[in-house]
């Protein structure tokens, strides 16, 4: 691997190759972030805000700075611009265009430099393991055996996607035209595969699963011959998500998008024959495809919780943290390895883009002496396309019961239209500073509880523990998330939420 240089702006990352004598790591760093994805830089912006001469770095083992991940199974697909896999460059649903990446080369400073620079700054070592933590000495080693050392360190290593045991044993051949999608050289490498075969099959129907299938789909109708399936043991896409309801009304519009969907799907084995694979159902469903996207879910990386002495959650995974989401007294722990405790909803691990933002911030402002707790609901959020978009924040689990008030959509009820109207693309970075007081509701009367088929244009899907409200998923309804926020906050029973859906103003036109 040759060494990753920005030339114009002389930011200098270093690769695994050896180094020139010039370039030399610091022995110490006052502020130590282990991974480079949305929570580190999070924490880095964070620390640098109630710190302005702060010295950050950053270490991971990805060979680019930190970057967004949302992009790679959304807006990317949809690039008309031939050359996305090298720009990385993608136009939002506004249609402004950004790149995936948060910052410029100029954002950061050499590792070198980090030392000696008198304003501080960011630096960032790619393509860098951290191997080993010594938590009583406040040093880390990395996988060359260079040691630094920390005065506060943040664990966000975030996860490795999982796959299927019965991939795994499957064997080299079958394993060759697998996709373990998580990273830009994942999209790459799956955008690259997808133009040169006849047949995808993308197991898993949660979020990644769906957002890809339809991705895919989309652009395949209009631009290439390929077949995309997505199979998946539920009913339905979302199953794990969404009520049954609405979860069966999803698939019916992911088939829309040029999919072939094989619900009630367990895989029983998968061989590589006559350059096909051949993939046998539990049920005798024989399905055959080109190349498989396991999209199964992730597993929190957590390599360092035995050298470091952390400890590991056994029901949610992740490194176990307090409120404000220490492990030690100068060890944090922010992102997708976080099993934190949440003071409103208890011990929770969160997955998502928005989670990793809020998590990241409050990490690096408790890592400046904030002691705040956890108590801001992050959000996330699905599109299926530019027409059929979710925002949910809290505990979204479709073996909880739900109650859902609808109404009928309008042009103005897509996520395309939201962002046009909101100026912002990632809805994550509008919404996650916003509070709500005193939503006002709207005077129009609920609708009527028997809902119609084709009702479910848009609507809010309220999930209840113990008659709280402790979930809520705004269906095709944007800019409200403050609102939600509140409730969840405000923990009270409700005798009707039908009155309570009137604080979205679904029935407004």
């Amino acid at each position: 691997m040759v060494m990753y240089i920005y030339h114009k702006q002389g930011f200098i990352v270093s690769s695994r190759d050896s180094l020139p004598a010039s370039l030399q790591f610091p022995s110490h760093t006052p502020y130590l972030l282990i991974g480079g994805g949305t929570a580190s830089f999070a924490a880095a912006r964070s620390i640098r805000a109630r710190d302005p001469g702060a010295k950050v770095l950053i270490v991971t083992d990805e060979p680019v700075p930190p970057y967004m991940r949302p992009p790679l199974s959304k807006e990317l697909w949809f690039s008309d611009d031939p050359s996305v896999t090298e720009t990385l460059r993608f136009k939002q649903w506004n249609g402004k265009e950004r790149s995936i990446y948060f910052q410029p080369p100029s954002f950061y400073i050499s590792a070198e430099e980090l030392d000696g620079a008198e304003n501080g700054g960011v630096a960032v070592l790619t393509s860098k393991t951290v191997v080993h933590m010594d938590v009583r000495g406040n040093k880390i080693k990395l996988d060359d055996n260079t040691e630094i050392s920390y005065d506060k360190c943040l664990i966000a290593t975030g996860g490795v996607p999982r796959s299927l045991q019965v991939i795994e044993r499957a064997g080299e051949e079958v394993m060759k035209r697998t996709t373990l999608f998580r990273k830009v050289e994942d999209f790459k490498s799956l955008d690259k595969v997808s133009r040169n075969i006849k047949s995808i099959t993308i197991i898993g129907g949660g979020f990644l699963g769906s957002e890809l299938a339809c991705a895919l789909g989309r652009r395949c109708k209009t631009t290439c011959d390929l077949e995309v399936i997505q199979m998946f043991p539920e009913k339905g896409n979302m199953g794990k998500v969404l009520p049954e309801y609405l979860s069966n009304w999803t698939t019916e519009k992911v088939k829309k998008e040029g999919v072939k969907v094989i619900s009630e799907a367990l895989v029983k084995s998968v061989v590589c024959k006559d350059e096909k694979l051949e993939i046998q159902l539990k049920d005798g469903r024989l399905v055959k495809t080109d190349h498989i996207v396991a999209a199964v879910g992730l597993e929190p990386n957590v390599d360092l919780a035995k050298s470091a002495g952390l400890e590991v959650d056994s029901d949610f995974g992740g490194f176990r943290v307090n409120a404000e989401l220490q492990a030690r007294s100068n060890i944090w722990v922010a992102g997708d390895a976080a099993c934190f405790y949440d003071i409103r909803l208890g011990r929770r691990r969160v997955e998502h883009h928005d989670h990793a933002v809020v998590s990241g911030r409050l990490a690096g402002e408790n890592m400046t002496g904030a002691n705040k707790p956890y108590w801001h609901q992050s959000m996330f959020w699905s599109d299926l396309g530019p027409d059929v978009g979710y925002e949910a924040i809290g505990i979204v689990d479709s073996s909880l019961p739900t109650v859902g008030v609808f109404a009928k959509a309008t042009s103005k009820d897509t996520p395309k239209a939201a962002t046009e109207k909101s100026g912002t693309g990632i809805r994550s970075e509008s919404e996650t500073e916003d509070t709500a007081v005193s939503p006002v509701a709207s005077p129009t009367p609920a609708p009527p509880a028997v809902l119609q088929k084709d009702e479910y244009g848009k609507g809010v899907i309220f999930y209840l523990r113990d008659k709280v409200v402790v979930g809520i998923i705004l269906w095709n309804v944007f800019n409200r998330m403050p609102v939600a926020r509140k409730i969840i906050k405000d923990g009270e029973q409700h005798v009707d939420l039908n009155e309570v859906a009137k604080l979205f103003n679904i029935h407004d036109d």
